[in-house]
């Protein structure tokens, strides 16, 4: 699958979702004031194609109602302001297309780069959706030399502008994550393997911030949120767990369920003296000697 069919396939989903219901003389009327159109028209053909891959990649149903006009809309289509992949390619997509019918507007809207989603992304989706091993020439952050690495994906996420695949590695005998940006070069394999059913990707991500995954408790961890940053947290919650226990003028207490992983801790610390962490005592140890370390580096004589 190409990038440009990847776009077709969003555009396709995003133009249906916001109409609510649409013919497909509609839709093609639509296709022709696209830049994605090139001035031609949809095959119906194309289009029920379209509709099929939508189904197997995104599991997206763009269902048509016969009665009164065949009209096609997007079936459970509440479902889609529930988060993860499909609202945000959505989102992305609707962005990307009123900008590029904006010209004027292009060197105005500024954008973060994810660099690692280009040249694997498509891919990966690819493999996942045909149940295909993936062969991965690897350069992780922690050993000096690539290896090689045979993949099961399960699923892919983005967090702190870079792609990730997790899934199962025969190498390593369990499930492990994998940096976009840090593969080297990516082979699709002829082998076939089964999705999990027991795998459950957002299940699996729960109890934890970020991407890493720990051998750590569940905790309940508490922190104390000063000034302004209080109306951050509260605006973008940092888990989904997340509640505000206690607030005042100078200060509110949120409290998460959730496991203190490195990633958590660096997020924190990356907000400075805003935040402290009141508990599990564990954790502010943690933090202390964090904060201690940092202050040494600036404190050398």
């Amino acid at each position: 699958m190409t990038k440009d069919l990847f776009d077709k396939y969003i555009w396709l989903v995003d133009t249906i979702y916001r109409a609510g219901k649409i013919t497909f003389e509609e839709i093609n009327e639509r296709w022709l004031r696209s830049r994605l159109s090139e001035g031609e028209d949809i095959p119906l053909r194309t289009f029920h194609n379209w509709r099929i891959a939508i189904e197997q990649v995104f599991d997206i149903n763009i269902n048509c109602n016969r009665k009164g006009g065949y009209y096609y809309y997007i079936e459970n289509a509440d479902d889609m302001q529930k988060g993860g992949i499909r609202n945000w390619l959505l989102n992305t997509f609707a962005v990307n297309n009123l900008i590029n019918e904006s010209h004027h507007l292009k060197r105005r809207i500024l954008f973060e780069e994810i660099p690692s989603g280009r040249k694997y992304l498509t891919p990966v989706i690819e493999a996942m959706r045909d149940g295909l091993e993936l062969e991965l020439y690897y350069q992780s952050y922690w050993y000096e030399d690539p290896s090689t690495y045979t993949l099961q994906p399960y699923c892919i996420k983005v967090f702190k502008q870079r792609w990730y695949v997790i899934g199962f590695c025969k190498e390593r005998n369990n499930i492990r994550t994998f940096s976009l940006d840090r593969i080297q070069q990516l082979t699709t394999l002829d082998t076939k393997f089964i999705y999990s059913k027991d795998f459950d990707p957002e299940a699996y991500f729960a109890d934890y911030f970020g991407i890493m995954i720990e051998n750590k408790k569940l905790e309940t961890i508490r922190i104390k949120v000063y000034g302004m940053h209080v109306q951050y947290i509260r605006a973008l919650p940092l888990h989904r767990s997340q509640c505000e226990i206690e607030t005042t003028v100078d200060y509110s207490i949120f409290e998460y369920r959730m496991k203190p992983t490195l990633d958590f801790r660096q997020e924190l610390l990356s907000r400075g003296a805003d935040v402290e962490v009141l508990a599990p005592l564990t954790f502010r140890e943690e933090m202390i000697q964090s904060v201690e370390k940092m202050s040494s580096l600036y404190n050398k004589q």
